[in-house]
């Protein structure tokens, strides 16, 4: 059985943008790119908010990003995911602003999905939330899911 991975927008972002001159923002696009095509070693889910996300902005980019989530099932937005949003919330774990940071973290979490990635390192992937993050899920009844990047998830698979 294959590893669930729930994709968040910043992924999908980096995947179908046009090539960046930063360097760093570059790197993240090459890693996301050679991730995407071993991707079929595991079951990806988005959600509704992520297409509402990649709706936004630029009606070309947006087309691109759209392109990249067909097929791919979405997560439902049941109440338990609010409930959970809202204890996210609470305790700081992200700030109010990053309300839609804290869903994709409660979509992942309340479906049970084993990965969630993403390369938002503020609110998401945040090395000094993650304690509260998984602390709130687990109060809450759920496992949280491995929050990581596509590098992370990438590991040493060799894709030249």
């Amino acid at each position: 059985m294959k590893s669930t991975v729930y994709i968040e927008t910043s992924v999908i972002s980096y995947l179908s943008a046009r090539m960046s001159r930063d360097l760093v923002v570059a790197g993240h696009q090459q890693i996301t790119q050679e991730w995407w095509e071993v991707r079929d070693d595991w079951d990806l889910y988005a959600s509704r908010l992520v297409v509402v996300e990649a709706m936004r902005g630029d009606p070309d980019a947006s087309a691109r990003r759209l392109e990249q989530l067909r097929g791919i099932p979405h997560l439902a937005m049941v109440p338990h995911v609010e409930i959970l949003v809202a204890g996210l919330i609470k305790a700081a774990a992200l700030p109010e602003k990053a309300v839609e940071d804290a869903f994709h973290i409660a979509l992942a979490s309340v479906h049970g999905m084993d990965f969630l990635l993403t390369w938002n390192c503020k609110h998401i992937a945040n090395a000094i939330k993650r304690g509260v993050i998984e602390h709130v899920c687990e109060m809450a009844g759920y496992a949280m899911p491995v929050i990581c990047t596509p590098e992370e998830l990438l590991g040493d698979k060799n894709v030249d």
